[in-house]
């Protein structure tokens, strides 16, 4: 360690009180975090490139301050869902310490890590008050039945008025219309639930589309139907 002349010419004044990091809750317990391995945490984060073309929601599970479980959603931009698979097979292993200090390919995706990285340092995670935290696969029960992740999608014209595309329920297929010609529901198909009973559970196409679909509001009740696509 090299020292200024002048420092080296001072006297020494002792340190008083030892006044160590504050506690902060994760996982149930009040944690004095003094290096990586202190840490742990299951939270999201949500990041956004710099032209704010597309978002990213990232999802972490850290144990002992080691990334055990990651999942990358993204929306808006689709050179960014290449960037997501990257990420997905660079965060998992790696420390804390580690992934925010790795290009982890998109400006977006790079930013919800820095976001996460705050939560996590100052203990405002998901489980922070959560005895032991969430087990590995916490991020996969967050995505429900199909594994699919919660999109929304409405788009609008003062000319033609609005059109439901996709909603927490899945794939609008067609909107409900009372006499005046206001949306009253919507019927739709959930994507996720019509693929997992054709490629895992062998059903035909046409059922698995029965089956996945449903309507939302007084849809029963519209005196006219549209698909929100086309007309």
């Amino acid at each position: 360690m090299n020292y200024t002349h002048e420092v080296e010419a001072m006297c020494c004044v002792n340190k008083g009180p030892k006044n160590g990091p504050a506690p902060i809750p994760q996982e149930g317990k009040w944690t004095e975090s003094k290096q990586i391995t202190d840490i742990s945490g299951f939270t999201h984060g949500v990041g956004w490139c710099a032209p704010q073309q597309g978002a990213c929601k990232l999802t972490l599970n850290v144990k002992n301050g080691i990334i055990e479980e990651a999942l990358v959603e993204t929306i808006g931009c689709t050179g960014m869902t290449h960037s997501a698979a990257m990420a997905g097979e660079i965060l998992p292993g790696k420390t804390l310490l580690e992934a925010l200090n790795t290009d982890l390919v998109c400006d977006a995706i790079n930013t919800a890590m820095r976001e996460l990285f705050l939560q996590i340092a100052y203990g405002r995670t998901q489980s922070a008050f959560s005895e032991d935290g969430l087990p590995i696969g916490a991020a996969l029960e967050d995505l429900g039945k199909g594994l699919c992740s919660v999109n929304g999608t409405i788009y609008g014209t003062s000319a033609k008025g609005v059109r439901y595309l996709e909603t927490t329920e899945g794939y609008i297929v067609e909107l409900g219309l009372d006499e005046n010609d206001e949306v009253i529901g919507y019927k739709y198909v959930k994507t996720g639930v019509m693929m997992e009973n054709i490629t895992q559970k062998g059903m035909n196409p046409d059922e698995a589309y029965k089956k996945a679909t449903g309507t939302y509001g007084r849809f029963a009740d519209a005196k006219k139907t549209i698909n929100p696509r086309v007309e």
